[in-house]
């Protein structure tokens, strides 16, 4: 059962403190409470339920949504995220609470099921709604009936895009669109397959044991030789430098040994003993099998690719993303592109699978014109996305793409120079993005295991830089009064 709970706002005067005061306005978990649409979100979010007037009474959206902010901002883990919200007054109030109170408002455990529910569309429609105000709002700051449309509780008024006729919306171009891809590498260990391989085998060890309970006493265990298995992969492990034929000769050797295995677990099954097994031990089987068939694949071809290649049995959805760079060759994790327009960033293709992000220009630049009802004038982006079909495109639309032109150099040479760089420089600013996603709100290491949660984790991120953007921009008029008033001290004492 889901009760509404965001029809109306919570005014920071109105928080009951125990311990007397009142909040102040101007905390940023306070502006932040009111530029978050929670309204419209509950709209999504209470579809997830039943329509019925039984069970127990679900958690509200803003206290969902709200704690998985506090914890992609704060950078901390489940547990210590509902301490910070136990101990921090201004939290529960960005969470919807009427008063400070000393219990925490739900278990650490339904952070999971948070971050299941609301899924990384949700997040990623939320981070449009918020990411589209502001951009409308900064090009039509000209109009004095916009001046309110950040107050009550994030429920602007603002026109639709789609309603401008189809020929303005194709003839004009107006601002820049800032397109980029990186990778957001999950928290695993890097994957080797001599390494995989002796964890398949351990894993399957426990399955073996966990089949064979019932029979203890009664028959003899099938022997796995896990003594000899785990002293030739320590011989080779502890290493520094292992010789080529040296590595494939152990590989080889584990390969048997997990073939072995399979062997018994196949044996086993067979008297009906899988239902022992827990939901992970059937999970972890099942992607040992095809993580067995792709080694052996590659140990018979004398290659190191496949497609669809497991990297981690814990977490089967993650892939291998070549990328070149000087840090890391290759990183695992998930392939995003992102647009940024005006300083806020937008998700334009999430996936598990390597792509090219070239392919991704056409659709991102049509997902610009639905946002804003044009066409941008520039595309900045790197030489990746510079294929003749993009440059054919962005020629048709209107749409100037950085980066030299084609055919012989023109007689205006400097003038190309000039706007190259300025594209350079202007370009900057999507890889800043990548740079504060990383550092300060956790894109550099993705620590949610399941492919659902992670996507949400990453819609998340975008969002809370989304947010922050916005504090900045609330914050500006402020930082440039208290500027102007240490200006007028300092003329004073001269």
């Amino acid at each position: 059962m889901y009760q509404r709970t965001e029809g109306q706002m919570i005014l920071p005067g109105d928080f009951f403190l125990p311990f007397g005061g009142e909040l102040s306005e101007d905390n940023r978990w306070v502006l932040l409470a009111q530029i978050i649409p929670w309204w419209k979100i509950e709209e999504k979010y209470a579809r997830n339920f039943k329509r019925s007037l039984k069970g127990q009474k679900a958690v509200s959206i803003r206290v969902a949504l709200g704690a998985l902010i506090i914890q992609e901002r704060l950078g901390t883990d489940d547990r210590e995220t509902l301490r910070q919200i136990l101990e921090n007054p201004y939290l529960q109030y960005f969470l919807g609470l009427p008063e400070y109170q000393y219990r925490r408002p739900f278990h650490d455990s339904l952070m999971t099921h948070f971050r299941k529910r609301l899924g990384g569309d949700i997040i990623h429609e939320v981070n449009e709604w918020i990411a589209l105000e502001e951009s409308r709002k900064s090009s039509e700051s000209q109009d004095p009936s916009d001046d309110d449309d950040h107050k009550g509780g994030g429920s602007p008024a603002v026109s639709d895009p789609a309603e401008k006729p189809p020929e303005q919306m194709e003839l004009t171009n107006e601002g820049e669109l800032l397109l980029d891809a990186t990778c957001a590498p999950a928290d695993i260990a890097y994957p080797t397959d001599l390494s995989l391989l002796n964890q398949a085998r351990e894993k399957l060890e426990n399955i073996i044991d966990t089949l064979h309970e019932p029979e203890r006493g009664k028959s003899p265990k099938p022997r796995t030789y896990r003594e000899r298995a785990r002293k030739a992969y320590l011989t080779i492990a502890k290493q520094r430098r292992v010789k080529p034929r040296t590595m494939r000769k152990a590989v080889g050797r584990q390969l048997r040994f997990v073939a072995r295995d399979l062997r018994i677990v196949t044996k086993l099954a067979a008297n009906g003993d899988l239902a022992l097994l827990s939901r992970r031990q059937y999970k972890e089987l099942m992607v040992i099998q095809e993580l067995y068939r792709q080694q052996q694949e590659m140990y018979s071809s004398h290659t190191h690719s496949t497609p669809d290649r497991i990297v981690s049995i814990s977490q089967p959805h993650v892939r291998p993303i070549v990328r070149g760079k000087a840090k890391a060759n290759v990183e695992f994790g998930a392939k995003l592109a992102i647009s940024v327009v005006k300083g806020y960033a937008f998700r334009e293709q999430l996936s598990w699978d390597n792509y090219n992000e070239g392919i991704t220009l056409q659709a991102s630049v049509e997902a610009y014109r639905v946002r804003f009802g044009f066409y941008p004038k520039a595309v900045l982006a790197d030489q990746i996305y510079r294929t003749r079909e993009n440059l054919r495109y962005c020629k048709e639309k209107g749409i100037r793409l950085s980066g030299p032109q084609l055919g012989r150099p023109s007689v205006d040479q400097q003038e190309q120079k000039r706007i190259a760089k300025a594209d350079a420089s202007a370009r900057n600013a999507v890889e800043g993005k990548f740079g504060e996603g990383k550092r300060s709100y956790g894109l550099g290491r993705i620590r949610a295991h399941l492919q659902t949660t992670s996507e949400t984790v990453i819609g998340l991120q975008l969002l809370v830089m989304n947010l922050e953007k916005r504090l900045r921009v609330l914050f500006l008029p402020i930082l440039q009064w208290l500027l102007s008033r240490l200006a007028d001290r300092f003329a004073l004492s001269l």
